[in-house]
C-alpha cells in the first residue's frame, strides 16, 4: 500500500465518520457534529513518525477537523482509527497524544511497494503536485562576452535540478536562458576582440584575458581580411563573430555539465522593429501605460513601480529617447506572459538583490499578481578552497576548469545539496575522496552495490520469478520500505519549495538504510542453502532501492554508476 492509497482510504473513512455524525446530529444525538464540513484530500496528510515504534505512518486529520466541527479530537481520532483497522493491509491503528492516529501496515502491504517501484521504473517518484501549472524558469543567463564562472556554475546545477523536479511533479515547464546580447557591453566586447586581433592593449574598461586573444585568432581565421576593413565595420564583424563563438562555447560548457535549456532567448529580438515598425520594447511601454502605471516627467517616461513596493519609480525611457535596461526587462516579462507562462521564476546571483522589488513591481504594473505570478530566487556566493583563477580569463574561476578538476557528478551534487540562500564553501579534497565522507560517493556507491547484488544474484540463480512481500519482516526491511514510500512526496515537496537539496538529503538517507539492510539481510543463499521465496523477494527490494537512488540522482543531473 502506497502513501497515496492509504491517504485516499483514510479520506473515505473521514468522510463516512463526518457523515455519520451529521446524521446522528439530525436525529438529536448529543455531542454529534451537525455542521456540513467538507473534507479535501489536503486535510488528510501522512507523515513518517520519527520513532518507528509508533508505526509506519501518522496522521493529524482528527486534530485538523475537530475544531471545525466542534468535536473532541481524541474522540474523533478514535472513530477514524477504529474504521482504519479494517482496511486491507493495515495491521494496527492507534490514537496517541491529543489526537494523532498512528498506523502500522502489515508486512505484505508494506512489501508490495518493492514491486510497485520496479514496475514503475524511471517513472517512480513522478507526481501531479504541479499539474496544470505552466512555468517559465530562467537561470544562468550570463552575458555572452566571456566564459561561465563559478557563480554561474551554482545556478546551472541548482537551476537545472529545480527544472527536473518541477517537470517530475507535472509542471508544464520551459527552462530558459536569456542571452544579454544587446547594449554597450557587446560593443566593448567587439572593441576588445579587435584590439587583440591587432595586437593592441585591451581598451579602457574592455574585456581582458587570454580567451579574448583566442577569440581574436578564431575570428581572423573566419574573416582573414578583418584588419583591412574600416574601423566601425571591423568592430561590428569582430563583435558578431566572437559573439557566435562565445555563445557556442557557453552551450558546450553547459551541455558537458548536463544542463540543457528548452529556450535560448535573445535580448536583441526585443529591440528589433516589427511589421508595424514598433519594437517589443516600444509595445511594452504602451502596454504598461494602458495599465495606468506609466507617466511622463522631465521629458522621460517612468513606471510608477512604487505602487507595488519598489523603493523608487523607474525610468523606462530617458529624456534623450534611449531606453533603459528596465525597458528590456519589461518587454521580456510581457513576452513570457504572451507565450502562455502564468508563473515566472527568475534565478539571480547574490549581487542582484535590488532586482527583486523591481521585477515584482514590474509584474504588478503589467497587471499580474506580484505575490503569485513571479518568483525571484537569489543565490548566495560559492567558493572552492584552493581553486585557481582561470589562465584564460585571468580574473575568474571557470566552469570548465572546475568540472575537469572536481568532476561533473561531485560538483553538481554538492551544489544542489544545499539551499540556494546559504553561502557555500566546497572542500575539493573531500569531493575527490572515494570514501563515505564524500556524500556523492556514498550515494553512488549504494547504487553500485545494488547493481552488484543483482549481478551476483543472477550468477547464483536468484531471480524475480517469485514475489512474497509478507516475507519482508526484518526491521531493516521495514525501515527501508518506509523510506522508499516517501520518494514521490519528497519530489513534490522539492518542486513546490524549489529546494532540490531535499532530494539529495533523501538519497543519502536511502543509502544509509540500504547499507544497514545489506549488512543484515541476504539476497543470495549461504553455501548449499536452497533459493527461497524470501531470497527472490529480497531481490525485488534490492532492485527497487537501486531504482529509487537512480531516479533521485537523475533529478540532480548526477550519474548512477553500476560499478565503482
Amino acid at each position: 500500500m502506497t502513501p497515496a492509497e492509504l491517504a485516499a482510504a483514510l479520506l473515505d473513512i473521514v468522510r463516512d465518520v463526518l457523515e455519520g455524525r451529521r446524521a446522528a446530529a439530525s436525529a438529536g444525538a448529543p455531542q454529534a457534529a451537525a455542521e456540513n464540513v467538507g473534507v479535501a484530500a489536503s486535510d488528510v496528510t501522512l507523515e513518517r513518525p520519527k520513532n518507528r515504534e509508533h508505526g509506519d505512518w501518522a496522521s493529524n486529520v482528527a486534530m485538523r477537523l475537530a475544531k471545525r466541527i466542534g468535536a473532541n479530537p481524541r474522540e474523533l481520532a478514535g472513530e477514524i482509527a477504529e474504521r482504519a483497522r479494517s482496511l486491507d493491509g493495515v495491521a494496527s491503528a492507534e490514537v496517541a497524544g491529543p489526537g494523532f492516529i498512528n498506523l502500522r501496515l502489515d508486512a505484505g502491504a508494506a512489501g508490495r511497494l518493492a514491486k510497485t517501484i520496479v514496475d514503475a521504473g524511471d517513472a517512480y517518484g513522478n507526481n501531479d503536485a504541479l499539474a496544470g501549472h505552466r512555468i517559465n524558469l530562467e537561470f544562468v543567463s550570463a552575458n555572452p562576452t566571456g566564459p561561465l564562472h563559478i557563480g554561474h556554475t551554482r545556478w546551472a546545477a541548482l537551476g537545472d535540478a529545480i527544472a527536473r523536479v518541477l517537470k517530475a511533479s507535472g509542471a508544464d515547464l520551459a527552462s530558459e536562458y536569456y542571452i544579454n546580447d544587446a547594449g554597450n557591453q557587446m560593443n566593448v566586447f567587439g572593441l576588445s576582440v579587435l584590439a587583440a586581433a591587432k595586437g593592441e592593449p585591451t581598451p579602457e574598461n574592455g574585456y581582458p584575458g587570454a580567451y579574448i586573444a583566442a577569440l581574436a585568432n578564431d575570428v581572423l581565421e573566419r574573416v582573414p581580411d578583418l584588419l583591412s576593413k574600416p574601423h566601425d565595420e571591423a568592430v561590428a564583424i569582430a563583435r558578431e563573430e566572437a559573439y557566435a563563438l562565445q555563445l557556442a562555447e557557453i552551450e558546450r560548457s553547459l551541455a558537458a555539465f548536463n544542463v540543457h535549456f528548452d529556450v535560448w532567448f535573445s535580448e536583441r529580438t526585443l529591440h528589433e522593429a516589427g511589421e508595424a515598425g514598433a519594437s517589443a520594447i516600444d509595445e511594452a511601454v504602451e502596454r504598461l501605460r494602458a495599465q495606468g502605471h506609466v507617466f511622463d516627467r522631465d521629458g522621460a517616461v517612468w513606471v510608477r513601480t512604487t505602487d507595488f513596493g519598489d523603493d523608487k519609480d523607474r525610468v523606462i525611457r530617458r529624456s534623450n529617447g534611449v531606453y533603459t535596461y528596465f525597458a528590456a526587462d519589461a518587454a521580456y516579462y510581457l513576452n513570457k506572459g504572451d507565450r502562455g507562462f502564468g508563473h515566472k521564476i527568475y534565478l539571480l546571483g547574490a549581487d542582484h538583490h535590488g532586482y527583486v522589488h523591481r521585477l515584482k513591481a514590474l509584474a504588478g504594473a503589467a497587471g499580474d499578481d506580484p505575490e503569485h505570478d513571479i518568483e525571484v530566487l537569489i543565490g548566495q556566493l560559492v567558493s572552492v578552497n584552493g581553486a585557481r583563477l582561470s589562465k584564460r580569463a585571468g580574473n575568474i574561476i571557470e566552469l570548465n576548469d572546475l568540472r575537469e578538476w572536481l568532476g561533473t557528478d561531485a560538483l553538481r551534487y554538492s551544489l544542489a545539496r544545499y539551499p540556494a540562500d546559504s553561502p557555500l564553501a566546497l572542500d575539493p579534497d573531500q569531493l575527490r575522496k572515494r570514501t563515505n565522507d564524500n556524500p556523492v560517493f556514498y550515494v553512488q556507491y549504494a547504487h553500485a552495490r545494488t547493481c552488484s547484488v543483482a549481478r551476483n544474484a543472477t550468477a547464483a540463480g536468484v531471480d524475480r520469478s517469485e514475489f512474497a512481500p509478507e516475507e519482508l519482516t526484518h526491521e531493516t526491511e521495514s525501515a527501508l520500505l518506509g523510506a522508499l514510500q516517501e520518494f514521490p512526496r519528497i519530489v513534490a515537496l522539492a518542486a513546490q519549495l524549489r529546494e532540490p537539496h531535499r532530494v539529495a538529503r533523501y538519497a543519502e538517507e536511502i543509502a544509509g538504510l540500504y547499507h544497514r539492510w545489506y549488512d543484515n539481510c541476504r539476497v543470495i543463499p549461504l553455501g548449499d542453502e536452497p533459493v527461497t521465496a524470501l531470497h527472490r523477494t529480497r531481490l525485488w527490494l534490492n532492485d527497487a532501492t537501486g531504482q529509487v537512488i537512480r531516479n533521485a540522482l537523475g533529478l540532480l543531473g548526477v550519474s548512477a554508476p553500476e560499478r565503482m
